[in-house]
C-alpha cells in the first residue's frame, strides 16, 4: 500500500473493501496471472494485534516506496490513531505487522496449525510462523490421504480435511484442485458441471478435500488457470473425484446425522412443537433415518419431507378423535353433545386453562408457605393478593381495586407500624402497603350513591394481612385487625359506609385464639375479621 492507501482503507471503520477494490486480490505485475479472492470484507480483524500490547507498528512499500506507522489507542475523537509516522525507501513491494507482546502471549504452534487451516486450499498462500509451516500432509484436522487411479492418465492423489478441528470456518470450502503448486480455478462442490454435494449441507460447510496432481496435468488447464479445458482425460479425473468424494461423505455423515435432521426440525420447529411427544418422536426418527439412507440429500428436500409428516401425523391426530369418540359409551356422548351444544371447544379450554392456573397457584402457595426464605413481598404476596377467589368466589371480580381514598386512609391507620421503604413500589404495586413486620394489600369496590346518583362511594373493602416467616396468629393479630377496621370507619377519609372483610393469614392459628369476629356498630354489621394460614387457603 501507498501512504494514502493506508490512511484511506487501514484506518478506516467498517471499510468496504469489496465495494472499493472489489473481490478480488491486485497482485504486482510479476504475478499478474495470478487469482484470488480476497480474505475478509470490511476489516475487523485488522487491529486484532492490540490484543497483546496497547500500540502496534505497521510497514507497508509499493514500487520502491514505502511508509511507516505507529498505531495506538489513545485517541480521542477515534478508538485508533496514528502515533508516529514514517517514510522510507524499499524494493519491491510488501506489509508487515509487528507488536512487542505485553499480554496474551499466543502459542506458536497452535497459530501456525490455525493459520494453515485457514489457507489450506491454496499452495501459493504460505503461512510460516517462526520461518516454520504446515504441510497439506502434517493437518491437525487431516482425516486421510488417498491415492486416486485414473485410468490412462497421471495419477492423484487427496487429502480429506476436516477444517473446524483447527478454525472456526474457511470461505474455500468444497474441493480444490491442484496442479504442480497451483491452485486451479475455485474450491467448491461443483466438479465439472455435476453437484457432488449441497453447499449448504453440514458435511459442505465442515470438509475440505484437495487433489493434488503433477505437472502432467499442465496441458489440461486453462491459461489464465481459471478451469480445466474440457476433455476425455479432465472427464475421467472428474468421474474419480466424485466417486471418492461421495465415498467419503457416505463414510462420514454417521456422525453428522442428527446435525443434518436437526436443522430439518428448527426449520419446522413450530410445527413441530404443536405435535404430541409420540408424534415429535416418530417425526424426528423420520429425519435421521432419511439422512443415513441418503447422505447426500439436501437440506431442502429433508426439511419438505419433514414438514409433509408433520401434515400427516396432525391428520393422524384427527384419526385418534375419531377413534376415541367410538369408544364413548351412550351417557359420556350426551354430555359430549351438551358441552358442545352449550360451548364452544374455545370456551371449554379456555375454563380448562384457568384451571390449571388456579390449581399452579395453590402448588406454588403450598410449596412458599413454609419456606422461610422466601420473599413475601415479592412473591408470595403478589401471588396470593392476585388469587382473591381464596377467600371466596365474592371476592373474584376486576370491581375489586385500589384507589386513592383508600391509600390515604392506610397511610394514615398504619403509619405506626410502616416500614422504611413502604411506600418505595408505590408505581409498581399500589396496592401493597409495607409494614414492619408483615405486607397488607387493600382493595374496595365503588358504586354510586342512592341519594345522589352523579356521586360515587366505596362500598366493600377487602383488606388481606400476609404475615412474614413461619409466623402464628395469635389474639393480638386478630386485635389489630380489628382494630385496623375500626379505624378505617373512623377516619373520614372515606365516603359511604363500606362493609369490610379482613383476612389476617400466617402460617398457623395460635391456640384458643378465634378464628373470626365480626364488628357491629348499633346492631348493624360493618365487618368480619378472619384468620387463615397459607394452608388452609388451599381448601
Amino acid at each position: 500500500m501507498t501512504a494514502a492507501h493506508f490512511k484511506a482503507r487501514w484506518m478506516k471503520l467498517g471499510y468496504d473493501r469489496t465495494k472499493h477494490q472489489g473481490s478480488g486480490v491486485e497482485f504486482p505485475p510479476e504475478r499478474k496471472g495470478w487469482r484470488r479472492r480476497a480474505y475478509g470484507r470490511n476489516g475487523v480483524g485488522r487491529h486484532g494485534l492490540l490484543c497483546f500490547a496497547d500500540q502496534y507498528s505497521v510497514e507497508t512499500w509499493r514500487e520502491d516506496k514505502g511508509a511507516s506507522f505507529d498505531i495506538g489507542t489513545q485517541g480521542q475523537e477515534s478508538p485508533f490513531k496514528i502515533e508516529k509516522e514514517g517514510a522510507f525507501l524499499r524494493a519491491g513491494h510488501g506489509t508487515r505487522l509487528s507488536v512487542i507482546v505485553e499480554r496474551h502471549l499466543p502459542d506458536p504452534d497452535r497459530i501456525r496449525e490455525i493459520l494453515s487451516a485457514r489457507f489450506l486450499h491454496d499452495p501459493q498462500f504460505v503461512v510460516r510462523v517462526n520461518a516454520q509451516s504446515v504441510e497439506l500432509a502434517d493437518q491437525t484436522g487431516l482425516i486421510e490421504r488417498m491415492d486416486l487411479s485414473i485410468d490412462g492418465c497421471p495419477p492423484a492423489e487427496a487429502y480429506v480435511v476436516d477444517s473446524t478441528r483447527v478454525a472456526k470456518s474457511t470461505i474455500y470450502q468444497g474441493i480444490a484442485f491442484w496442479v504442480n503448486g497451483r491452485l486451479v480455478g475455485t474450491p467448491g462442490w461443483i466438479v465439472g458441471s455435476e453437484a457432488v454435494l449441497d453447499g449448504r449441507a453440514r458435511f459442505a460447510k465442515r470438509y475440505s478435500i484437495v487433489v493434488k496432481t503433477s505437472d502432467s496435468w499442465m496441458s489440461a488447464i486453462e491459461p489464465d488457470w481459471a478451469r480445466f479445458k474440457p476433455g476425455p482425460n479432465v472427464d475421467a479425473l472428474f468421474v474419480v473425484v466424485r466417486r471418492y468424494v461421495q465415498g467419503v461423505f457416505a463414510s462420514l455423515s454417521s456422525t453428522l446425522v442428527e446435525e443434518s435432521s436437526e436443522d430439518a426440525l428448527i426449520r419446522n420447529r413450530e410445527q413441530f412443537k404443536e405435535l404430541s411427544p409420540l408424534g415429535r418422536a416418530e417425526v424426528a426418527t423420520f429425519a435421521r433415518e432419511l439422512v443415513k439412507t441418503t447422505p447426500t440429500v439436501s437440506q431442502d428436500v429433508l426439511s419438505a419431507a419433514v414438514q409433509a409428516l408433520i401434515n400427516l401425523e396432525k391428520a393422524r391426530g384427527g384419526a385418534a378423535l375419531l377413534e376415541k369418540l367410538t369408544k364413548l359409551d351412550e351417557s359420556d356422548i350426551d354430555g359430549l353433545d351438551r358441552l358442545l351444544g352449550q360451548w364452544t371447544v374455545r370456551d371449554a379450554l379456555s375454563v380448562l386453562d384457568e384451571i390449571d392456573h388456579r390449581l399452579a397457584v395453590l402448588a406454588a402457595i403450598e410449596k412458599l408457605c413454609g419456606d422461610e426464605t422466601t420473599d413475601e413481598l415479592h412473591t408470595l404476596h403478589p401471588l396470593v393478593t392476585q388469587a382473591r377467589w381464596l377467600f371466596g368466589p365474592e371476592f373474584d371480580s376486576n370491581e375489586y381495586t385500589s384507589n386513592i381514598s383508600l391509600r390515604t386512609a392506610a397511610e394514615k391507620i398504619f403509619k405506626k407500624r410502616l416500614s422504611a421503604d413502604a411506600f418505595t413500589n408505590a408505581k409498581q404495586r399500589p396496592d401493597i402497603v409495607v409494614l414492619t413486620d408483615a405486607t397488607c394489600s387493600i382493595y374496595g369496590t365503588e358504586g354510586f350513591d342512592p341519594a345522589d346518583p352523579t356521586l360515587t362511594h366505596i362500598q366493600n373493602v377487602l383488606i388481606i394481612e400476609l404475615n412474614k416467616g413461619k409466623s402464628a396468629i395469635g389474639r393480638e393479630e386478630m386485635n389489630q385487625a380489628d382494630g385496623y377496621v375500626q379505624d378505617f370507619l373512623g377516619s373520614g377519609a372515606l365516603d359511604g359506609t363500606p362493609m369490610f372483610r379482613a383476612f389476617v393469614v400466617g402460617h398457623e392459628i395460635a391456640a384458643k385464639t378465634t378464628r373470626e369476629k365480626e364488628l357491629k356498630e348499633e346492631g348493624v354489621l360493618r365487618g368480619r375479621v378472619r384468620a387463615v394460614t397459607s394452608s388452609g387457603l388451599q381448601n
